[in-house]
C-alpha cells in the first residue's frame, strides 16, 4: 500500500516565529540579507551571491529583461522566461548584459531625415526625451547628433522640420570615448552641466548614454547586483526538450545563471539536462533544477549536479496542479523537508546545495518564514506582477487598476515543456489559470518595503543575517482561532480615506 506521511502538509499560514533575545546590535540596519545562489564547497563562498533572497518567476507575465534590470538594481535576479523562442530570450539576456550599472543602451534612435513629429512620437512611445540621431537610426549606427528637449518647441516648430535643422551636431557635443569609466563620466557631466553623456566608440558609433539623473539612482541602489564587468546579473529558464541549442545561445548571450523550469523536477529529464551541462560545460556554466518537494527529490537533483534546488508544487497563485492532478505538498512542509535533507547532504558530502522556495507566499511576513525555514532565497511570480516593470498590460477593471498575470500551465502562456513528461507537444489540459493582480507601482518601493519587514522581525528573533535567523528560529503552529486573534478583531474599524467615496 501507499506510504503515508505522519505530518500533515502545512502552509506558511499555519506558522508563526517566536522572538527570540535581541542585543543592542540588533537594528534593522545592521541586517544582511546576502545569500548564496549556488553550490559551492563548505567554508568557500559561492560564485554567485544575491545581496537580498528575492529572484523573480520564470513566467511570461513577470520576467523580462526590464524586470531583470529592476531586480538587479534592489540586489536579486531575474530569470529570463524559457517559454518563448530561443531568439528572443537571448535578445532579452544581452539586453540585459547591455545595461552596465550607469551605462544606457539607447532604445530612441533616428535619422537626420526624420522630423520633429517622428521625434514626438518616439518620445509618446518610450517616455524617453533624448534622442540619438544616427546614420542609420540605429543604436550602433555612426553617430550625427543628438535631439534633447532644449532644442525645439512645438509651439513654434512645424512638425514637418527635419532633425538635422535643430539637432544639436557631433561637433557640438561632449561626448566619453567607449572605455570610459563610470566616476571619469559623472565628472564630465558635472563638469560641464550636462544632462547626457553620449560614449562613442572609435569608429564614431554610439555605445551607451550616461546620464546625470541616473548618478542618483545609482547611489540610491548600494545593493546592485552585478558582474565583473560591471553589468547587471541575469538568469534565464530552460526546458528538457531544446537545451542542447537554448543552453549555449543562453551562455554565449551572457546569462550568469540557468534554471530548467518544470512543474515536476524528480525526472530523469532533468538529470539528462545536467549531465549534458556537464559534459559540455563543467562547472562553469551554473544551472538550477527543480522543483521537489521532499528529501527524496532533493537528493536525487543534488547528486545529479543541480547548483541548487527549486521547492513547490502547487502553491502559486495561479497554479492549479493540485487540483487538477492531485499531487503537490504545503509549501512549509516541503521546505522544512528539502532543508532537513539539504543540511544532511552538506554534512555527507561537504557541498552546499542551495534552496529556493518557490509559491506559497501571500503576506510578507511568509518571506520571512520560509528563510527561517530554510530557504536561502524565494522566487515570487505574482508579488513581482503586480509592479510597473513586469511585461504585463495595465487596466482599469470596475474602476481598480489591474496587471494582467497568468500562468505558464495556461492555455495562453502554451508552454508544455514545462509539463512535459516525454509525450506529444502539446497540452492536454490546464495547471494554471489567466487572471488579474492588483496594480502596486514601482518594483523599488515595494521591494524596500516587503524587506524592511523581514529585517525588523529578524532583529524581533535576535538575528543579524540569514543563516543566524535559520539556526535561532523558534516556530510554532497556529490554531484557527490563533489566527483570527492575530488580526484585528472585536472593535469597529474607522473609515480610512481610501475607502470614502468623496
Amino acid at each position: 500500500m501507499a506510504s503515508i506521511f505522519k505530518e500533515p502538509s502545512r502552509t506558511f499560514n499555519e506558522y508563526l516565529l517566536v522572538p527570540g533575545y535581541s542585543s543592542k546590535e540588533c537594528k534593522v540596519e545592521n541586517v544582511s540579507l546576502k545569500t548564496p545562489v549556488v553550490k559551492h564547497k563548505v567554508g568557500e563562498k559561492s560564485e554567485i551571491t544575491m545581496k537580498i533572497p528575492l529572484v523573480s518567476a520564470v513566467m511570461q507575465a513577470v520576467s523580462d529583461d526590464t524586470m531583470a534590470v529592476a531586480l538587479a538594481r534592489e540586489g536579486g535576479i531575474s530569470f529570463i522566461f524559457g517559454s518563448q523562442p530561443i531568439e528572443s530570450e537571448v535578445d532579452m539576456v544581452k539586453k540585459v548584459k547591455s545595461h552596465k550599472a550607469g551605462f544606457v543602451r539607447s532604445d530612441s534612435n533616428l535619422r537626420p531625415d526624420n522630423t520633429l513629429k517622428d521625434v514626438l512620437a518616439l518620445k509618446a512611445k518610450t517616455g524617453h526625451s533624448t534622442v540619438a540621431v544616427t546614420e542609420d537610426g540605429t543604436s550602433k549606427g555612426k553617430i550625427v547628433g543628438i535631439v534633447a528637449s532644449r532644442d525645439y518647441r512645438v509651439s513654434r516648430m512645424n512638425e514637418d522640420t527635419k532633425i538635422s535643422e535643430f539637432m544639436t551636431p557631433l561637433d557640438k557635443l561632449i561626448y566619453g570615448k567607449d572605455g570610459i569609466t563610470l566616476s571619469e563620466a559623472n565628472n564630465l557631466l558635472w563638469d560641464h552641466k550636462l544632462n547626457q553623456l553620449p560614449i562613442i566608440d572609435e569608429n564614431m558609433r554610439l555605445t551607451h548614454f550616461v546620464f546625470r539623473k541616473d548618478y542618483d539612482s545609482h547611489k540610491d541602489n548600494p545593493n546592485e547586483l552585478l558582474d565583473d564587468h560591471k553589468r547587471y546579473m541575469v538568469g534565464a529558464g530552460v526546458n528538457t526538450r531544446d537545451y542542447e541549442e537554448r543552453i549555449p545561445a543562453l551562455v554565449e548571450a551572457g546569462a550568469d545563471v540557468l534554471v530548467i523550469d518544470s512543474s515536476e523536477g524528480f525526472s530523469e529529464w532533468q538529470a539528462q539536462t545536467i549531465k549534458w551541462v556537464r559534459e559540455k560545460y563543467g562547472d562553469t556554466v551554473k544551472i538550477g533544477a527543480g522543483n521537489v518537494i521532499d528529501a527524496e527529490g532533493f537528493n536525487y537533483l543534488a547528486e545529479a549536479g543541480a547548483d541548487f534546488v527549486k521547492i513547490g508544487i502547487g502553491g502559486g497563485s495561479i497554479c492549479i496542479t493540485r487540483e487538477q492532478k492531485g499531487i503537490g505538498r504545503g509549501q512549509a512542509t516541503a521546505v522544512l523537508d528539502v532543508a532537513k535533507a539539504r543540511d544532511e547532504y552538506m554534512e555527507k558530502t561537504g557541498f552546499y546545495v542551495p534552496i529556493c522556495s518557490d509559491g506559497g507566499i501571500v503576506y510578507d511576513y511568509h518571506l520571512t518564514l520560509a528563510l527561517a525555514m530554510g530557504a536561502d532565497f524565494i522566487m515570487l511570480g505574482r508579488y513581482f506582477a503586480r509592479f510597473d516593470e513586469s511585461p504585463t498590460n495595465k487596466l482599469n477593471i470596475n474602476g481598480n487598476y489591474v496587471k494582467e498575470y497568468w500562468g505558464e500551465g495556461s492555455n495562453r502562456a502554451r508552454n508544455w515543456q514545462r509539463y512535459d513528461l516525454g509525450g506529444d507537444p502539446k497540452m492536454k489540459f490546464e495547471e494554471g489559470v489567466d487572471s488579474y493582480v492588483p496594480y502596486a507601482g514601482e518594483l523599488h518601493d515595494n521591494v524596500n518595503i516587503s524587506l524592511g519587514k523581514v529585517k525588523s522581525t529578524m532583529c524581533n528573533c535576535g538575528s543579524l543575517n540569514i543563516k543566524e535567523l535559520q539556526k535561532h528560529s523558534k516556530l510554532t503552529i497556529v490554531s484557527a482561532t490563533s489566527i483570527v486573534e492575530g488580526g484585528a478583531h472585536d472593535v469597529i474599524l474607522k473609515e480610512t480615506s481610501s475607502s470614502i467615496v468623496r
